[in-house]
């Protein structure tokens, strides 16, 4: 053990005096600023461990997506999603393969950017909820949406340079701080239960629940020859093998391996329910003996191989002026969710890994990540992909001592060796990420204690958030009734209390939060024009004091 320890000792050591470790400031590097308790093995074990909790989102992701259709293109007159066109679902099988090398590739390059650059132990990737907007309510289950694939991707690549834009003026920070708190916390919360919804349906999850009529949900868990043109249930529910191996294989394992602080608990959980679903002769198999089962099949057996992306790569389409509307509808929405999403997620982590400034309230370098993180989403969407985020499983990295950006680096160097082996993430079955869905949104969810549940003008708006979010199966439609809710709750209680000049107020009136659109710090650019004005000072006093020391030796 003494062995072991001292050869860990001398890794740390050496590393440190190279050029990485005082790029990323390690402990012992010589640094000014170097971190301390940071050493290249915790940092590597770490980004390990971001990767291993963050690997399910290249199946996940690439599932989600998929039901967008993406390029293809349905002409079943009868179907609209073309749910049993064989031409069709080949095209998918295709675009799914496409998304899973797309969406390790931008994660290996995301998060290793992000690390070189901010210097920060956060993983970036597309994000969770994001993809379940653009998939779902943007463009649609196979396309039926209100705007094309394509377009949708434009509002993407728009998205991230306007973030670039937000970020360099300080407004992406202002923002945030100038929403209701508790409609901030409630928006994350109801996002959850989305996930939560999707995986609990078909087809992106383990199917328990349909759509029904009259009534708006059914139970489900009915083998696919059952469900009519509609995904309804018309027999046989809860009877189907594969929604039980999701359940217990994929949902109750994964939870006992969380109680018992299991790494990975997710991926272990995700791979369980894989490998029981891939031999053929089985009810709930993934690879049944038909055309689209025996094309995946094939694609499986290869194990290792690149697969290059052929028909997501850079098919944006910019002919907006047909669909301008809901095109910035979508924009709008991006926008909104992603600032609330990636902000909280960057601060969160950046306090949790101890590196926010007190009085600043602030963490180093904020205006550069947030310009990498927005760079990142214009080049996601070129590889056909929704916006791009910070990932809140960094905490784990950062649980297990990750404290620079070499932990980020070596979790996208993960996502790197990850993209040879395309066959066997594009062999993931939906009921074995379902159960994961559910599992996100419950440990998204866990942020409801946060709201102000003490005064009605807080509690109203963000109970109407959480439940309008996945009910109107819209992260948009959610954010604005809670928006709007605020609005005239605490708008009408104002203005009673301007009427009865003060002496009219509802009871807990003083437990509420406090809310101005004076921020601390003022408007954001009013900041950033003292720093440079500041900046301009010192470079013209550093150019000066330079000339005057050139003129004096040119003198002597």
């Amino acid at each position: 053990m003494g062995y072991f320890a001292a050869l860990g000792h001398k890794i740390n050591s050496s590393f440190a005096k190279t050029t990485a470790g005082r790029i990323f400031r390690l402990d012992g590097s010589g640094h000014e600023k170097e971190i301390k308790n940071s050493y290249v093995l915790t940092e590597m074990r770490a980004g390990l461990t971001t990767f291993f909790t963050m690997a399910y989102i290249i199946s996940v992701n690439a599932a989600i997506l998929t039901d967008s259709g993406g390029i293809c293109v349905c002409n079943d007159t009868q179907d609209a999603t073309c749910s049993k066109d064989l031409d069709y679902t080949s095209c998918l099988i295709e675009v799914q393969r496409d998304l899973i090398t797309a969406t390790a590739a931008i994660s290996a390059f995301a998060s290793c950017l992000f690390g070189l650059l901010t210097n920060l132990p956060v993983a970036l990737a597309p994000g969770m909820g994001l993809n379940a907007y653009f998939t779902y309510q943007v463009v649609g289950f196979h396309g039926t949406g209100k705007i094309p694939y394509k377009l949708a991707l434009a509002a993407v690549f728009v998205e991230g340079w306007i973030f670039i834009f937000l970020a360099l003026t300080g407004m992406r920070q202002w923002l945030v701080r100038l929403l209701p708190t508790s409609i901030k916390i409630a928006s994350a919360c109801g996002i959850g239960l989305f996930l939560a919804l999707i995986g609990l349906s078909y087809p992106a999850g383990i199917g328990a629940i349909t759509g029904s009529f009259p009534a708006p949900l059914d139970l489900g868990g009915c083998l696919p020859q059952h469900l009519d043109n509609f995904g309804h249930c018309t027999g046989h529910k809860m009877q189907n093998p594969a929604l039980w191996i999701g359940i217990f294989a994929g949902g109750i394992f994964t939870v006992l391996l969380m109680a018992y602080k299991v790494k990975s608990a997710m991926i272990l959980g995700i791979l369980l329910v894989s490998i029981i679903s891939w031999p053929r002769n089985t009810s709930f198999t993934y690879f049944p003996h038909d055309d689209a089962g025996q094309q995946k099949f094939d694609f499986f057996k290869k194990v290792v191989g690149f697969h290059p992306i052929h028909k997501t790569l850079n098919v944006i389409e910019w002919k907006i002026s047909s669909q301008a509307g809901q095109f910035m509808l979508a924009l709008i929405t991006f926008l909104y969710v992603d600032i609330l999403d990636c902000t909280a997620t960057l601060y969160s982590m950046a306090r949790f890994a101890g590196v926010v400034d007190p009085e600043r309230k602030d963490f180093p370098r904020s205006t550069l990540a947030y310009c990498a993180d927005a760079f990142c989403i214009s080049i996601g969407s070129l590889l056909g992909l929704s916006p791009v985020t910070a990932f809140i499983e960094s905490g784990s990295g950062i649980a297990e001592g990750g404290r620079t950006g070499l932990t980020a680096v070596t979790t996208g160097l993960c996502f790197i060796i990850s993209i040879f082996f395309a066959p066997i993430f594009a062999s993931i079955p939906p009921w074995a990420t379902g159960s994961t869905l559910v599992l996100i949104g419950c440990m998204m969810i866990r942020q409801i204690v946060s709201v102000n549940w003490k005064y009605i003008g807080d509690a109203v708006p963000a109970f109407v958030t959480v439940i309008f979010i996945p009910f109107s199966y819209s992260i948009a439609y959610g954010l604005l009734a809670g928006l709007m809710t605020y609005i005239a709750i605490n708008g009408s209680i104002a203005l009673i209390g301007i009427i009865s000049r003060n002496r009219v107020f509802p009871e807990g009136f003083e437990e509420r939060e406090q809310w101005s659109y004076k921020t601390d710090g003022g408007m954001p650019w009013s900041s950033k024009i003292n720093h440079i004005r500041d900046w301009l000072k010192v470079d013209s006093t550093t150019f000066t004091h330079s000339l005057n020391i050139r003129r004096t030796r040119l003198t002597t």
